[in-house]
């Protein structure tokens, strides 16, 4: 069994393709391919390395009134 990516191994996949997904369904199907492999390594990237705090946002939110229905215990 020889090298399993050779050019005519190759050309056969992208004809493959080609007939599969058509001319105008290749570029999408790279480009969210490339963006998918990005933020894979960016989250290995991320992972990696530690954690810097992110900044809390306080919001000044009021409290949750009671229940207007007081529960009776049985």
């Amino acid at each position: 069994m020889g090298d399993l990516l050779q050019p005519t191994h190759l050309l056969i996949i992208a004809v493959v393709l080609l007939v599969l997904f058509g001319g105008k369904k290749l570029p999408e199907l790279g480009k969210g391919l490339g963006e998918g492999l990005k933020g894979f390594r960016e989250g290995l990237k991320g992972a990696s390395e530690p954690a810097a705090p992110s900044p809390t946002v306080q919001q000044n939110a009021a409290p949750a009134p009671p229940p207007t229905t007081p529960v009776e215990p049985k």
